[in-house]
């Protein structure tokens, strides 16, 4: 069953969120649970985390990028979809490993599509993890939240939204582990295709704004897949 949260203090906007979304299920034949939240509080109390979240910015108390802050330190796996009338807070969004920025009104067709990636990444992201030491802890990282792996004499650096972490071994093996969205771009680094933000001459910028380097003769392939990425994966 997918479960649909809206965050959401505009009643008559919720409303109207809640009934497309009902739609939506009903017209994929997907079982589901669309459930309403007015403030943000009320959705991080809420003892089972939605698969996917459909979220405003300014809401009563904390608004919408530190409650999206808070799920994903808390280690929630909600994918989430801003859904808002302010347009500058595009690239926080993105960085919060946001699937969608939508702006109000939003329309049925533009909405369909944000579900269907959001559903696509929850069942691409079901049970894809690693395990890496930060500091004196073991972590589990899921894979979508890793922005690049990098290699530095024999240990592997995993960089997260939230830092890094490192096991003893190699990138090749990394690379055996992880999926198609990732991409090994040079000898010493492995990036999430999903987070690269631009690229130069050379390197790529990733989510975060660090940089990594592409050697040449990977260059044409790194093009290929980041169109292909910014398609959605289709083609």
């Amino acid at each position: 069953m997918v479960t649909i949260g809206i965050c959401e203090d505009e009643a008559w906007f919720a409303d109207d969120l809640r009934r497309k979304k009902e739609e939506y299920l009903k017209e994929r034949g997907l079982a589901g649970l669309v459930r309403v939240f007015a403030r943000g509080e009320e959705l991080l109390k809420y003892y089972e985390k939605p698969d996917i979240v459909l979220m405003d910015i300014k809401l009563p108390g904390q608004n919408g990028m530190k409650l999206a802050g808070s799920m994903r330190n808390s280690g929630s796996e909600s994918q989430i979809i801003f859904v808002t009338s302010y347009q500058e807070y595009v690239f926080q969004a993105f960085d919060m490993d946001a699937v969608h920025y939508l702006l109000k009104p939003v329309d049925r067709e533009t909405l369909y599509g944000a579900l269907d990636k959001a559903l696509k990444r929850a069942a691409c992201d079901q049970g894809k993890t690693l395990l890496a030491d930060r500091g004196e802890v073991t972590v589990r990282i899921h894979f979508r939240e890793i922005v690049y792996g990098e290699v530095f004499g024999h240990r592997v650096f995993i960089h997260t939204f939230t830092g890094a972490s490192s096991f003893s071994g190699t990138l090749d093996a990394l690379e055996e582990i992880l999926d198609r969205r990732f991409f090994r771009c040079h000898r010493s680094y492995l990036v999430n295709m999903d987070h690269v933000m631009d690229k130069g001459e050379g390197f790529a910028v990733m989510r975060g704004g660090d940089r990594v380097l592409i050697s040449r003769r990977k260059q044409s392939e790194f093009t290929r897949r980041l169109l292909k990425a910014c398609r959605g994966g289709e083609g």
